[in-house]
């Protein structure tokens, strides 16, 4: 796991924390308390879901840039060998 993706993991779960201790000591009936909680884990999960997707793409789409270049450096050395 790389370093960005542990960070958006650390934020994720430090505002999944925040959140689930503000809606606790909030002075509102259990049913009510455990609504919001439900409501607010799945918006940040959709949002951490989406975070880990683009870090996804773009690690994918660096490796292909990385073996492109690789290719035309291996390209320049056959012609060098020869």
């Amino acid at each position: 796991m790389n370093k960005t993706t542990r960070l958006l993991l650390g934020i994720g779960a430090s505002i999944a924390i925040g959140a689930a201790l503000g809606v606790l000591i909030a002075p509102e009936e259990g049913a009510e308390t455990r609504k919001k909680l439900m409501k607010r884990a799945r918006k940040l999960s959709g949002t951490v879901s989406d975070s880990i997707d683009q870090g996804r793409e773009s690690l994918e789409d660096i490796k292909a840039t990385l073996q492109k270049e690789l290719h035309k450096v291996n390209r320049k050395i056959e012609e060098i060998k020869f």
